[in-house]
């Protein structure tokens, strides 16, 4: 595992291929465990060096070479090693050896620099008087870099090391070979087994051959010496000499005696310069262990002091010194000082895991928890998400002790937790509902908060006139308060509630957000404002507008400190991405936005969907299906409205793909029953069309007609794009279902019309995979109705077209052909697999024998034919047979036989197997 620089091999090299070379003498130093006995072994090994000697000798181990070797005139090359630990008599040995080197002979002499008895002279002194033909060179060995660390972690554990892990490992065994060497040995034998985590590394504990190391090295002391490296173990990271000697008690002089004779025997070093330490900072915990506790506490209690008079004071390190010297009182003051510092400068997480800590340990004072807790639900609503600070709120609001102010306040904050960072809507909005009634009296500034919160229409349950109620009662309660930050918090809401129902006050409303305020919590209240109306324009289909809210919202996030605000921009950018066909490389961006946000998953929703969308398109269902349902991590039922609708539509689609149409209608009331009660009607935009048709295919048309006749009146004059869009495109799919082919052209006739009417509203948005839809939609009906349209496509044109019967009577496709072909291109350029697939089947029911396939290259997969490569690469998306014959209008039987030609063929011995044979063609690429 251990690597060298092939410049430390080369001059040995040389002087070892020609006998009459001058020697060469080379010093390998290197702390312990650096990798110096590796060296030599790659010495040993030097090719085209077979026919010289090797002579081997490791000082100190009583076992040197025979006197007769010292006077070899042949050439050899000599291996010393742990020069360190040579003795006097050795040492002389050494000498005469180097001074007495024959032509063509080398010398690696391996040691430890801060073990030589003379600092700088590996071979004691005085200097030695090396010959004149003598080259002597030095090379130091480096530690490892993070990227040879990392590597070293995959060697020993796998790829499951996250990159906070690697860099722990780096840090805490300062890069030495040997001892990430072992730390690995320790993490990899670790049960319950190593999840690749920074927590895990830095839980490990200290391998045993580094403890002995360094308790041997402090044992070797003289007793009055040992307090100043007890003090290094205690602060843990390198310090000033005046700031070690203070904290070891020791004194100016008899501490300035120690610290010499510490870093004399190597128990400490001078990782930079004036700034004192472990040469591991791994080494620390295990000093620490073994100081006696009474010494220990009274190491802690200086620490504390001398750490409090560093500018800026590093309160959380004093905390913990203050907790460790017993000093209840000063602990719990230092922390409140901590949480605050970290809080007003962004770093949220810091604080609520520090304050977590506090708050749980047993017998705290109430008094304490009174001060404590509303700091924690502070940072915490800021913040992301934590399930240990909402239990520990959620035991505290139970204490009949608090204050009723302070118990509120807790209250408002953890109602804010449960519905926003945890996505727990029915239990967060009665914590809402009783802070709201606690704190109207006491604190009605943040009563109005309270009530600010029930105004957000995006939970499910509750009708949007009871967030409008809420809302009326939230800007009465922030006028009277006089709390600019209450008002600027109501407004912020209003602005979403107004944005979400497409009212067009609501771009008035983010004009008076304060953005150039100087006031911090200020600004975060109109960050959030600016992302949440940046959220519902995006569901709007104001994708320009949005895209400047999202900015503005952004900036402002990360300078008023405000993570949580900042990461639900990320999410709606994702969904902006995803409509506006922004498709390369987002599926990635998805992923890694869930990984980022593991252990808070309701966040990541919006990026779960997108991925799952970008799977439907590619034919992956049952990848889909996963994505959709946020990977079993929170209940799609909890999700925001827009976005559970969202993700019902699409599972919709997939249960009308597999044929499965009553599933698919079943879905379909469920998902309208919440959209309708509650009453946001641009929210039932992504559902619409998919509801629609799952209900006229299973011949419910009273109920399709309904959904489209309660979708038109709730939307009334309102100004959302999208939704107008998906209207038409849902009242096309009504007229598509009521006129199948050859009884009733002119509904067919009408369908394409209303089809290009929603293509060409798509195209306006933008959003092409929308408008590829429809258009193929109204293509599909025009080949129905065996029509013909003299008009080109809709995204040249940006309008509507009338459809007619040509003048001469005779049936003509031609133009539904042109429109059809261009769908598949666009699906394909898009990255849609299976639309793309589907749209050519449909085109090859239809293309005149002249024409011959599609245009497009042929499959990369030699000896597949079009079809076959098509059908293999639907197969590899996870399709079943069935599902490929309804997509592409095969037999399964015939599905069947393109799937066995093209696992002959590829020499694929399964449809894993193919995938990773068969490659991406230009027909079926995922782009």
């Amino acid at each position: 595992m251990i690597e060298t620089r092939g410049s430390a091999l080369r001059p040995l090299a040389r002087a070892l291929a020609d006998r009459g070379a001058d020697p060469v003498l080379l010093f390998v130093e290197g702390a312990a465990g650096a990798g110096k006995s590796h060296l030599l072994r790659e010495l040993a090994d030097l090719p085209g060096t077979a026919d010289t000697a090797r002579v081997r000798w490791r000082c100190g181990a009583g076992d040197g070479p025979p006197e007769e070797e010292a006077h070899r005139r042949a050439p050899a090359l000599w291996l010393v090693d742990d020069v360190h630990r040579a003795d006097e008599g050795e040492l002389g040995r050494l000498r005469r050896v180097l001074e007495g080197l024959a032509p063509g002979s080398a010398a690696a002499v391996a040691y430890r620099p801060e073990e030589l008895p003379v600092p700088g002279l590996p071979l004691g002194a005085p200097p030695t008087a090396y010959p004149s033909r003598l080259t002597v060179l030095r090379h130091r060995l480096a530690p490892w870099d993070e990227e040879r660390v990392r590597r070293a972690a995959v060697e020993a554990l796998g790829e499951g090391c996250t990159d906070a892990a690697v860099r722990k490992l780096r840090e805490l065994t300062g890069g030495v070979p040997r001892v990430v060497v072992d730390l690995l040995a320790v993490l990899r034998e670790q049960r319950p087994a190593f999840t690749g985590t920074a927590a895990e590394v830095e839980a490990a504990g200290v391998p045993a051959r580094l403890a002995e190391l360094v308790l041997s090295r402090t044992h070797a002391l003289a007793p009055a010496h040992r307090p100043v490296v007890w003090a290094a173990a205690v602060l843990g990271g390198p310090v000033g000499r005046d700031e070690l000697i203070a904290v070891s008690g020791l004194g100016t002089a008899a501490g300035g005696r120690a610290l010499l004779r510490a870093l004399e025997t190597a128990a400490l070093a001078e990782p930079a310069e004036g700034r004192y330490g472990f040469a591991v900072p791994l080494a620390a915990p295990a000093v620490r262990a073994s100081v006696p506790g009474p010494a220990r506490q009274d190491l802690h209690e200086r620490a504390a002091k001398a750490l409090s008079r560093r500018q800026p004071v590093p309160w959380v390190d004093v905390a913990e010194h203050h907790r460790a010297a017993g000093e209840t009182r000063r602990w719990l003051k230092a922390v409140e000082r901590a949480a605050e510092s970290a809080a007003a400068s962004g770093r949220h997480q810091q604080a609520v895991t520090l304050l977590e800590r506090t708050l749980a340990t047993p017998g705290l004072p109430p008094q304490s928890r009174a001060r404590l807790a509303p700091l924690l639900a502070r940072s915490a609503v800021t913040g992301l998400r934590s399930d240990q600070t909402v239990e520990v709120l959620a035991q505290i609001v139970r204490d009949a002790s608090l204050p009723p102010a302070v118990r509120g306040e807790l209250r408002l904050d953890l109602g804010l937790m449960l519905c926003n960072q945890m996505g727990r809507f029915p239990e967060g909005w009665r914590v809402l509902e009783t802070a709201a009634a606690e704190l109207r009296e006491v604190r009605p500034g943040l009563a109005a908060r309270a009530m600010a919160a029930l105004t957000m229409a995006y939970w499910p349950g509750h009708p949007v006139e009871v967030h409008y109620g809420w809302l009326a009662e939230a800007t009465a309660a922030a006028d009277a308060s006089g709390d600019d930050v209450m008002r600027t918090a109501v407004l912020a809401n209003r602005i979403g509630l107004a944005m979400s129902c497409a009212d067009p006050e609501a771009w008035e409303l983010v004009k008076k957000l304060p953005t150039q305020t100087d006031d911090l919590l200020c600004a975060r209240q109109a960050a959030r404002g600016l992302c949440n109306a940046a959220d519902s324009a995006v569901w709007l289909g104001f994708y320009e507008r949005a895209e400047d809210l999202l900015a503005a919202g952004s900036d402002l996030s990360a300078r008023s400190g405000a993570p949580y605000t900042e990461y639900n921009a990320l999410g709606t950018r994702l969904l902006q991405q995803w409509w506006t066909g922004r498709w390369p490389g987002l599926a990635e961006r998805c992923e890694d936005f869930v990984a980022a946000t593991a252990d808070m998953p309701f966040i990541a929703s919006d990026a779960h969907v997108v991925r799952g969308l970008i799977a439907l398109a590619q034919g992956d269902w049952g990848e889909a299906m996963s994505w959709l349902s946020q990977r079993g991590t929170i209940g799609t039922e909890e999700l925001p409205v827009p976005l559970g609708a969202t993700a019902a539509g699409a599972a919709i689609r997939i249960a009308l793909a597999r044929q499965e149409v009553r599933a698919a209608a079943e879905q379909a009331r469920t998902a309208w029953a919440v959209v309708a009660g509650k009453g946001v009607w641009p929210w039932a935009a992504e559902l619409a069309p998919w509801a629609v048709e799952a209900l006229a295919r299973t011949d419910d048309r009273t109920a399709a007609h309904g959904m489209v006749r309660d979708f038109s009146q709730g939307l009334g004059q309102r100004d959302a794009p999208a939704a107008r869009a998906a209207l038409l495109w849902s009242r096309a799919v009504l007229a598509e279902t009521e006129a199948p082919a050859g009884e009733d052209r002119d509904g067919l006739l009408r369908a394409a019309e209303l089809y290009r009417e929603a293509a060409a509203a798509y195209a306006e948005l933008p959003r092409p995979y929308s408008q590829a839809l429809t258009a193929e939609g109204a293509a599909r009906c025009a080949l129905a109705a065996d029509i013909e349209a003299d008009l080109g496509p809709v995204a040249e044109t940006g309008g509507t077209a009338t459809l007619s019967d040509p003048v001469s009577g005779r049936p003509s496709d031609a133009w539904a052909v042109t429109e059809l072909e261009t769908c598949a291109q666009r699906f394909t350029e898009l990255g849609a697999v299976w639309d793309a697939a589907r749209a050519r089947a449909l085109l090859r029911t239809r293309l005149p024998a002249k024409k011959g396939r599609p245009p497009g290259r042929p499959s990369h997969a030699d000896g597949l034919s079009s079809r076959e490569a098509e059908v293999a690469q639907l197969a590899v998306s996870g399709l079943t047979n069935r599902e490929i014959a309804a997509t592409l209008h095969l037999s399964p039987r015939t599905v069947e036989q393109h799937i066995a030609r093209a696992m002959r063929k590829t020499g694929a011995l399964s449809r894993r197997d193919l995938e990773n044979r068969l490659g991406r063609t230009s027909e079926g690429g995922a782009g």
